[in-house]
C-alpha cells in the first residue's frame, strides 16, 4: 500500500460519520494486541485550546529527555501533523505500512469503525511501535464516550477551557457538554481543569468527588503578563518568572497557566521534569493556525477559532495587539456553527469582510455569509475561493495594514498554503 492508497482507504465511505461509543474502538485495538496497554498518557479534552495545551506539554516532556507521542485532530496542511513523535510527524511509508497492517482487521468487523476510531487505533499501534515514554492524547470530541477514552487511568487529565460547541452531539447545555468532557475522569485520577465556567466547574468537581479524583485549576489572577507582540509574549504565573512562548493570543498564557499546572502533577507522579526543560519547551512551542503571524507588512494573522468562546479570545487578542484599528477578515464558517455570536463578536472590529467557503462539505457559502455580514451593517465581498480572499484583504489593507483570516480550521491549512513560499 502507498501513501496515497493509505489515505484514500482512511478517508474512504465504509469508515464516514461519527458513531459514539467505546466498543468498536476497543474490538479493533484488542485485534491489535491493545497497544494502548504499553502506553502512559496525558489525556486532553475541552472546547478550545487542546491543541496549544497538547502542544506545550509534548514540547516540554520531549526537552525533560521523554520520547514523547502527540495525537490531535483535525490536522491543518497533511494528516500526518495529527501522530507526531518528538515534533516529528509519522512518514509517509510508515503510516502507509502501518494502514496496510491494520486494514484486514478494521474490514472484517462486522460494525464497521468510524474514520476517527481507525486512525486513533492506528495511532496506538504507532506509539507502542515507537516505544514512547509518553503520550499526549487530544479528545476528539466530548470524553467519556470518544474513541480516544479507551485507555486506562492517564498520568493527568486535562480539561481546557469550556464552552458550547457540539451541542447536537453532546447535548444542549453546558452541563450536559461538562458531563460528556468528564468522562476522562477515571477513578483516583490526577485532573487539571481550566475552570471558569462556573456550571461546567459544579459537574467537574462533582464528578472528581465521586472518582476520588484529585482536582486543581490554575489562578489566573497570578498571571502576570509581561512583553508582548508579534513574536510572542513574556508571563509570571506563581513561582516562574519570565517565562516566553511564541504564541501569541492572549488566552494562551491562561492555557500555559494550565500547562504548568500539569507539569507539577507530573512531577507529583515521579516524571523527572527540569525547570530548564518547561522554559525551553515553553519557549519553543509550535501550534499552527492558532493566532499564527503569516505575513508582517501588511500583517496577516490566521486563528482556528470557530465557535463564539474561540472567536472572543481572538478578538481580545486583536485589540491587545492593535488597539484602536480597524482590521479586514477573511472569513468562511460551518453551517452548523453559531454563525450570529460569531459575527457578532467581530463585526465591530472589521473595516471589511471577504468571505470564502471552506473545502468542506458542512461550509456556509460565501455569498450567504456576505449577506449575514451586511445584515449587520458592515462590508461584504464574497469570494470564489480561499486564496482570492486572501489575496484581496492583502491588497485592501496594503503597507502598514492589518488583517486576519478566521472562522474555520478547516480554512486554515487553504489560508496557510497560500503562504507558503512566500506567495502570498
Amino acid at each position: 500500500m502507498t501513501y496515497e492508497e493509505a489515505l484514500k482507504y482512511i478517508h474512504s465511505v465504509n469508515w464516514v460519520g461519527s458513531k459514539l461509543g467505546l466498543e468498536r474502538t476497543r474490538e479493533l485495538l484488542e485485534k491489535l494486541g491493545n497497544p494502548q496497554k504499553e502506553l502512559k498518557f496525558i489525556h486532553i479534552a475541552g472546547t478550545n485550546g487542546k491543541g496549544s495545551t497538547a502542544a506545550m506539554l509534548s514540547s516540554i516532556l520531549e526537552r525533560a529527555g521523554y520520547r514523547t507521542g502527540l495525537y490531535t485532530s483535525p490536522f491543518i496542511n497533511r494528516f500526518n501533523e495529527r501522530m507526531q513523535v518528538n515534533g516529528e510527524q509519522i512518514p509517509d511509508g510508515t503510516l502507509a505500512e502501518l494502514t496496510d497492517h491494520i486494514r484486514p482487521y478494521a474490514d472484517a468487523m462486522e460494525d464497521a469503525p468510524t474514520e476517527f476510531e481507525l486512525i486513533t487505533a492506528l495511532a496506538m499501534e504507532y506509539f507502542r511501535r515507537e516505544k514512547c515514554d509518553i503520550i499526549v492524547l487530544e479528545v476528539g470530541m466530548g470524553g467519556e464516550l470518544d474513541s480516544t477514552n479507551v485507555i486506562d487511568t492517564p498520568e493527568a487529565a486535562v480539561i481546557a477551557a469550556m464552552g458550547l460547541d457540539h451541542v447536537k452531539e453532546l447535548g444542549p447545555t453546558m452541563a450536559d457538554i461538562a458531563r460528556a468532557k468528564a468522562g476522562i475522569i477515571k477513578p483516583g485520577c490526577a485532573v487539571v481543569s481550566y475552570g471558569g465556567n462556573p456550571e461546567a466547574d459544579l459537574v467537574f468537581e462533582q464528578v472528581c468527588r465521586e472518582r476520588g479524583a484529585a482536582l486543581r485549576s490554575p489562578d489566573f489572577s497570578a498571571i502576570v503578563p509581561g512583553e508582548f507582540g508579534l513574536s510572542g509574549q513574556s508571563f509570571t504565573y506563581g513561582g516562574w518568572t519570565d517565562l516566553c512562548i511564541p504564541l501569541v493570543g492572549r488566552y494562551q498564557l491562561n492555557n500555559a497557566a494550565v500547562v504548568l499546572e500539569t507539569v507539577e502533577v507530573l512531577r507529583s507522579r515521579g516524571w523527572q521534569i527540569p525547570d530548564g526543560a518547561v522554559r525551553q519547551g515553553l519557549e519553543h512551542t509550535r501550534w499552527p493556525a492558532r493566532f499564527e503571524v503569516l505575513r508582517r507588512d501588511p500583517v496577516f494573522i490566521v486563528d482556528g477559532g470557530h465557535n463564539p468562546h474561540g472567536i472572543r479570545a481572538t478578538a481580545e487578542s486583536l485589540t491587545r495587539l492593535f488597539p484602536g484599528r480597524k482590521i479586514t477578515f477573511v472569513t468562511g464558517v460551518m453551517a452548523d456553527k453559531d454563525v450570529e455570536s460569531i459575527l457578532g463578536l467581530i463585526v465591530p472590529l472589521a473595516e471589511q469582510f471577504f468571505t470564502v467557503r471552506p473545502e468542506n462539505p458542512r461550509a456556509m457559502k460565501a455569498e450567504e455569509l456576505a449577506q449575514r455580514i451586511r445584515a449587520l451593517g458592515a462590508r461584504a465581498t464574497a469570494c470564489g475561493s480561499v486564496a482570492d480572499g486572501v489575496a484581496k484583504a492583502i491588497a485592501a489593507e496594503g503597507a502598514g495594514g492589518v488583517a486576519c483570516a478566521l472562522g474555520s480550521l478547516y480554512m486554515s491549512g487553504e489560508v496557510r498554503e497560500c503562504f507558503r513560499d512566500g506567495r502570498a
